[in-house]
């Protein structure tokens, strides 16, 4: 009998892309079940509940080239009900993965799952993956698309739309939240970064270090006195080789074995609370290669190994 065999998978995708500049990661959720997501966790014995994809407000207008928080009550109005269904999944005793989607939407799962261990008195973690630091506000975005802002709202900067989702900021403290793969980073991001002695594990930390002593420190820091951690990943800090499919590209990216040897370093530790994956562009993907890759990367993280 499989380890997993009464674990239960809830998948929940969120097609929001007005976090985004560019059309495509809507489609996300769609690309990455078509990949055979749900088939494939089975066959690692886990029970899989989908939950299909949220139902979202469409937007009465288009905002001017220079707002700072474009489409923002369209991005917290969903981040709420996010936030609310992902309490549900932990409620029943299931782990929620979350298909994206912009990144966005993490203001509305890591607040969901922060709001349910709140409740409990508990501390969650955070492991976020991405080329770009997400750390931007109002006062610091150079384009105003909310998927440059989410992990700045979930530490508690920014509109209050944003950091107040689930009725409650900060959702992580800095000390239990760090940040793989950064190697885009903009210069006010930079001065939040330093005010909050985060922890950042750059490309070039991962070069000099590697993955896996990089990924042991991260597991460690973020465990700390907590119930364990989400996990949120971008796919583009995959390098675009691997993953053309982002809106967001950067060269020098993890390599495909990096980005799984992170994966798997995270279901080895057993700490994961709530897995999300963000990003997909289905129109700039090609032949479904990028979430192909998500797939392999999600089922990695619910513990598949080679041997």
């Amino acid at each position: 009998m499989s380890a997993n065999a009464n674990k239960i998978v809830a998948i929940l995708g969120v097609p929001l892309g007005y976090g985004a500049s560019m059309a495509g990661v809507d489609i996300g959720p769609a690309a990455l079940r078509v990949a055979r997501l749900q088939q494939r966790i089975e066959r690692l014995g886990y029970s899989v509940r989908d939950l299909g994809d949220m139902r979202l407000e469409r937007p009465k207008s288009v905002p001017l080239t220079d707002e700072k928080l474009k489409y923002v009550r369209e991005i917290s109005n969903a981040c709420e009900q996010l936030a609310d269904e992902v309490e549900a999944i932990l409620e029943a005793g299931e782990l929620p993965l979350v298909l994206g989607g912009d990144h966005s939407i993490a203001i509305g799962s890591f607040g969901g799952a922060a709001s349910y261990f709140k409740h409990r008195d508990e501390k969650l973690g955070l492991i976020w993956f991405d080329a770009h630091a997400d750390m931007n506000t109002p006062e610091t975005t150079p384009s105003g698309n909310i998927h440059g802002m989410p992990l700045a709202a979930l530490l508690g900067y920014g509109a209050p739309e944003l950091t107040n989702v689930a009725g409650f900021a900060p959702k992580v403290d800095p000390r239990l939240c760090v940040h793989v793969g950064a190697r885009d980073i903009d210069s006010g991001e930079r001065e939040l970064i330093r005010q909050l002695g985060m922890r950042f594990f750059t490309m070039r930390e991962i070069d000099e270090r590697g993955m896996s002593a990089c990924m042991d420190e991260a597991i460690e820091i973020v465990s700390r006195g907590t119930i364990g951690y989400g996990v949120t990943f971008d796919v583009d800090a995959l390098d675009p080789g691997d993953a053309p499919g982002s809106g967001t590209l950067v060269r020098g990216g993890l390599t495909y074995r990096e980005a799984h040897l992170g994966m798997e370093k995270i279901a080895e530790a057993g700490g994961m609370r709530y897995l999300e994956i963000v990003e997909i562009n289905t129109a700039l993907d090609v032949n479904n290669k990028t979430a192909e890759l998500g797939v392999e990367l999600i089922l990695s993280a619910l513990g598949k190994t080679i041997l």
